[in-house]
């Protein structure tokens, strides 16, 4: 990784400055396939926030100087949304003990250069340091393989996650909601997760 690009870990407070330029790398990322999501600059604050307010979630940043380049939550899974924690309670998996990684973006410019293994071991750090959890999972939507808007040279993340040591669980499924660029309103999109045992 280019020792311009500094990485640091936040929890808690102290973040605040960040927000809008996160929610717009936010927004910017996740228009691009496989999420295609028309972004929301109020949601995003307002989601951003919750992650600022919990003491023990974490925010990773990618910094090029001042420039906020990537960003990666997580979070214990707790704290999180009846529909995340849904699938796993029906699948008697004890919520408290699983500690949910949100979501990583990361500037196209920048990828490639090993960032995104740091965001796993900073929140998996991090994820020790709070200890008590069983398992560390995120979630991934699901596409269509012959989805229009699906680029030719499209390729998955599957196997960087499984270098990772996480692997799909077919079984553990729910829905978020959001609006495609294609769509006049919003959508419910099905999602995955993919689950790492903690040792």
């Amino acid at each position: 990784m280019p020792k311009d690009i500094k990485i640091k870990r936040w929890s808690g407070k102290g973040l605040e400055k960040y927000i809008p330029k996160l929610a717009r790398l936010r927004i910017e990322v996740f228009r691009d396939f496989p999420y295609l999501y028309d972004g929301d600059y109020d949601y995003e604050e307002k989601y951003l926030a919750t992650y600022i307010e919990c003491p023990e979630s974490v925010i990773v940043l990618a910094l090029d100087k001042d420039k906020v380049v990537g960003a990666s939550t997580a979070i214990p899974m707790k704290y999180e949304t009846p529909e995340v924690k849904k699938p796993f309670i029906e699948h008697n998996y004890d919520p408290d003990k699983i500690f949910y990684c949100g979501e990583s973006v990361l500037n196209k410019a920048y990828r490639g250069l090993g960032i995104g293994v740091r965001f796993f071991q900073e929140r998996e750090a991090h994820a020790e340091k709070l200890g008590g959890f069983e398992h560390i999972c995120f979630c991934c939507v699901e596409r269509p393989a012959d989805h229009p808007r699906r680029p030719k040279n499209y390729v998955p993340l599957d196997e960087f996650w499984n270098k990772r040591s996480y692997f799909k669980h077919p079984e553990l499924t729910t829905s978020y909601t959001w609006k495609d660029i294609d769509e006049t309103e919003e959508s419910p999109k099905p999602m995955t997760f993919w689950l790492k045992h903690e040792s």
